[in-house]
């Protein structure tokens, strides 16, 4: 269906089109995940609802909810949920044999992370070119609120500092000369770590900052990967279960 495809496009709707044939069955309720990769997910998931298929979804951003409504996928809000979601499908900028990311780099992170705890369990999508042997070298997102975002860049400059991470730029993130804003009205700041040495210990830390709304680093949540090539091969890696550094309610 679609032609011409880059290697690495054809990898991440490759690995799009095996989470629709394990995950989008008929009455499934999905989290859509944000970004490019997963973006790949929503459309492959578009031509089985063309074909038939009954399900719903809750995305994870408004692009993303304008990708699903022109597919014609039936979607709900977050706030309309008795039950959690069977799963969230969503891609990561980097991922760690560990099944650990970071995730941001499209200034989606709250809403990713809000829609995967409100999900039985979470599934990480990528092409091969995504995993890495430690996280790090993709600069971490970190969701602030615009009022005072300086003292709070200033806080999080001394929090890393205390855990070991000298010398990092804090780069307030930009478009076309202005500020990054996310779906919820807030600032990215991006630092670039090179090498995450304690992912849970950094993650909760960095959260216990005012003015942190959130970071991107998921740490204990995805329970498998698919990875993909720009063959179209896709295999399955099972992660082994291990406690999230934040224990959402819902999670079984």
């Amino acid at each position: 269906m679609y032609d011409n495809l880059s290697p690495q496009d054809a990898a991440k709707y490759a690995a799009g089109k095996a989470a629709v044939e394990r995950y989008a069955k008929d009455g499934a309720r999905l989290g859509l995940g944000s970004g490019t990769t997963s973006g790949w997910f929503v459309r492959a998931l578009g031509e089985k609802v063309a074909e038939g298929l009954d399900v719903v979804g809750v995305p994870t951003s408004n692009s993303t909810r304008d990708l699903a409504l022109s597919l014609n996928i039936k979607l709900i809000d977050l706030n309309d949920l008795t039950e959690p979601l069977d799963v969230t499908i969503d891609g990561p900028d980097e991922v760690d044999k560990d099944g650990d990311m970071i995730k941001g780099g499209g200034a989606c992170l709250l809403w990713e992370r809000l829609v995967a705890e409100a999900s039985h369990k979470m599934v990480c999508i990528a092409d091969n070119t995504k995993l890495v042997d430690h996280l790090g070298n993709f600069p971490l997102p970190i969701e602030v609120i615009p009022y005072g975002w300086k003292a709070t860049r200033r806080s999080i400059s001394a929090l890393l500092k205390d855990l070991g991470y000298e010398d990092k730029d804090i780069i307030q993130r930009q478009k076309d000369g202005e500020p990054v804003v996310t779906d919820s009205g807030n600032f990215i700041l991006d630092v670039r770590l090179d090498k995450i040495t304690d992912k849970a210990l950094l993650d909760t830390n960095l959260n216990w900052l005012a003015g942190v709304v959130e970071n991107g680093l998921f740490t204990g949540i995805a329970s498998e990967i698919i990875m993909a090539s720009p063959d179209g091969s896709a295999k399955i890696i099972d992660l082994p279960h291990r406690q999230p550094a934040r224990r959402p309610e819902w999670r079984s």
